[in-house]
């Protein structure tokens, strides 16, 4: 049992992407790792080597993940997104693209308001993100 009460968002993604998106997350988004991955074996109610839980860190925000062994009717919703904060221009304006490739822009990169430098990007696996320069 947990000694403290620990939260974090946990992500489940269809038909077995969750290992594919967490490697593209890491390779793409600053401070971010996979620190353990536990997969469904032989005769279990996933299938075989599909990604039972994994923890990582994306953002330095940990994350947890699952390939869902049931199909759903839903997916990801843009109403939750993760919230990024950047260090620099070409930071922001890579992690945007790279994101943003396969998925939408729900708000270009560019100058807003409220903030200097900001996107609202849907990557390619359906999450919400949301960018911002520090």
């Amino acid at each position: 049992m947990a000694s403290t009460t620990i939260a974090a968002p946990f992500f489940m993604f269809q038909d077995g992407k969750a290992e594919e998106a967490l490697n593209y997350y890491i390779k793409i988004i600053p401070n971010s790792n996979i620190q353990s991955i536990t997969r469904y074996g032989a005769g279990e109610h996933g299938q075989e080597g599909s990604i039972k839980v994994a923890h990582a860190t994306v953002g330095g925000l940990h994350i947890m993940a699952i390939d869902s062994p049931i199909q759903h009717q839903f997916n990801f919703t843009p109403s939750l997104s993760l919230y990024i904060t950047l260090p620099d221009e070409e930071t922001i304006t890579e992690v945007s693209k790279q994101l943003a490739d396969g998925g939408m822009e729900r708000m270009p990169l560019g100058e807003y308001g409220f903030s200097k430098k900001y996107a609202w990007v849907e990557d390619r696996f359906g999450v919400s993100w949301q960018l911002n320069l520090d």
